[in-house]
């Protein structure tokens, strides 16, 4: 095969034993790798409790990882979500997808319970699973330094520990696997990290198509503001969108009780660069290099986390952002839902958490301690146990990142319909609303924005599945990957086959989610979004959206996605995209 290994490994943790299976040739046609194929395993399995030894536990790359194609260090951590109990999965960069790869694997199926906490260790061929009750308690980046010169390493921290439904799992360090709540997933397996090398190399079909499908994309990048411009992407991380939001009303401040932040001016990213005068790095194999570190390897955090701990929770202080970013990542904690669980608190006691007990609050929630034990289930449990659901601002239980849907209405309907639960990386609208790239759309209005989301959900799917960084999506299009994946592959494909693809990734979604409950009553965004407030003068907060256009859009979406009109999926779709019906 190119691209592929054409092995995958399957672990059961109670006997502590491992297989290589070789999947059918037909299955990497029809799912490509990543979050495809990992989508693929996990359907037989989706009406099982998360908790359950027999849920699988999924880590996919895809034929792009390894090799010289643009952006390919990513793989997909997939499982059922202990948060959301949606489909649970997470595109990660760092080394993780590129080390097994170079192992000789494709990806990980892990079952079963150990008896005692243990570690996954993988170099090549060789497979161990090794006691790790010393490490019980340890931060990630304790597990890190004792594990790094093992290859790339994928561990959890105290949070999962302790049962915070919002914990992650965090790779090599600074990068998250995170949303979902899949940290938990380990410590329910009683696995406490995974570590992967390898020196194997990864067939390529045609080197000089791929360096010349490469130059394509790379040109397209170079010449991309939103990536390679002076106040892009590759500049100033994530973090240039900060601005931005703010500029356009639509910065979630006061947990979503307003749309502008007075101290906005003095949180952005230029303010960071200036203090901190951060290094690029970034995913292997990628030359965006986003990530933000300084000398001392502190992270600068991203835009979302960069946003939430700030507007989202009255805070003006940037070192109380980046100590709270440094926590999250060293307890095994979701940023943004850790942020939102405080935003929510607030709201509800009335009692502003002040700059100094913020880190204080987040190692709480970490340890389950004192008043934070109400708050690892998460905002939406929390506020349920309060009486006062409106509080908690999720989709499916899962809290809303740093765009306030009120703003971009395609933001609003994407963030109701994605299969994880509220998402902004589902089907990004960002890109056209905001950052007009392929074409602007009108942010205000919901024409046209029901096919719209439902293409960019089967591009970002595949992007997931090659895979690829999405970033490489505000210049490229699946028109020039399709020519990297057949130079890669030998298979001749076009976007549209490519596309076509994507579109059977996400229906199968729907239909696992379907399976356990999910239907149009869940497609839906927080009650104060549709709720037009008293205003002073000082108020320059968004209008509510017109729920009656929300659903008029969202029963466009059904149509145009092929489901019925309660958001259903139905046999005769399902048997046209080829998939067997759930």
């Amino acid at each position: 095969m190119y691209g592929w290994c054409g092995k995958i490994v399957r672990i059961d943790l109670t006997s502590q034993t491992w297989v290589i299976e070789e999947p059918a040739r037909s299955d990497y046609h029809t799912f490509i790798g990543g979050r495809g194929l990992a989508g693929h395993y996990l359907a037989p399995h989706i009406h099982r409790n998360w908790d359950e030894p027999e849920m699988p536990l999924l880590i996919f790359c895809g034929p792009l990882t390894h090799t010289i194609s643009p952006t390919p260090g990513r793989s997909t951590f997939m499982s059922r979500s202990p948060l959301t109990g949606t489909i649970g999965d997470s595109s990660v960069g760092g080394r993780f997808g590129t080390e097994l790869k170079k192992a000789g694997l494709d990806g990980m199926i892990i079952t079963g319970r150990s008896c005692h906490t243990v570690g996954i260790e993988i170099k090549d061929s060789s497979i161990r699973i090794v006691s790790a009750e010393e490490m019980k308690g340890m931060t990630t980046s304790e597990v890190w330094d004792g594990l790094k010169s093992h290859g790339s390493v994928a561990a959890i921290g105290p949070a999962a520990e302790n049962n915070v439904r919002f914990s992650s799992i965090i790779v090599d360090k600074h990068y998250a696997a995170g949303r979902n709540g899949l940290g938990l997933i380990f410590a329910a397996k009683n696995l406490k990290y995974i570590t992967v090398s390898g020196s194997g190399k990864t067939r390529v079909f045609h080197s000089e198509n791929l360096k010349k499908a490469r130059k394509e994309i790379i040109r397209l990048m170079a010449a991309s503001p939103a990536i390679s411009g002076r106040f892009g992407i590759s500049a100033y991380g994530t973090g240039a969108l900060y601005d931005l939001m703010d500029a356009r009303n639509m910065m979630p401040t006061d947990n979503f009780q307003k749309t502008r932040f007075p101290h906005a001016s003095s949180m952005n990213a230029h303010a960071y660069d200036k203090q901190y005068q951060p290094k690029k790095t970034g995913c292997k194999g990628c030359h965006v290099q986003c990530k933000k570190m300084t000398e001392t390897g502190r992270s600068i955090p991203e835009f979302e986390t960069m946003s939430h701990f700030s507007a989202l929770i009255g805070n003006h202080d940037r070192e109380v952002v980046m100590e709270a970013n440094r926590i999250c990542n060293e307890m095994g904690m979701d940023t943004i839902s850790a942020a939102s669980t405080l935003a929510c608190y607030q709201e509800i006691s009335g009692h502003p958490i002040t700059s100094f007990k913020i880190v204080e609050a987040l190692l709480d929630i970490a340890h389950g301690k004192g008043l934070a034990e109400k708050l690892v289930m998460g905002s939406a449990r929390y506020a349920q146990s309060c009486g006062k659901p409106d509080a908690a601002i999720t989709v499916k239980m899962q809290d809303l990142s740093a765009y306030d849907p009120r703003g971009a209405l395609g933001m609003a309907l994407a963030f109701a319909v994605s299969t994880r639960g509220a998402c902004h990386l589902r089907a990004y609208p960002i890109s056209h609303e905001i950052l007009r790239k392929p074409v602007a759309t009108n942010r205000f209005q919901f024409a046209g924005k029901a096919r719209i989301i439902k293409i960019n959900e089967d591009v970002h799917a595949v992007v997931d599945s090659l895979t690829a960084c999405k970033f490489t999506f505000f210049a490229a299009s699946l028109e020039e990957y399709a020519s990297v994946f057949s130079a890669v592959t030998g298979q001749s494909v076009t976007g549209q086959d490519l596309l076509k693809i994507g579109e059977r990734i996400c229906y199968q979604e729907r239909m696992m989610n379907a399976k356990n409950g999910f239907s149009r009553k869940d497609d839906d965004l927080p009650p104060r979004f549709f709720i037009e407030k008293k205003r002073d003068l000082s108020d320059s907060s968004l209008k509510p959206i017109d729920r009656d256009a929300f659903q008029k859009a969202l029963s466009d979406y059904y149509t145009v996605r092929g489901l019925d009109q309660d958001g259903m999926p139905v046999p005769e779709k399902a048997r046209e995209l080829g998939l067997e019906w759930i």
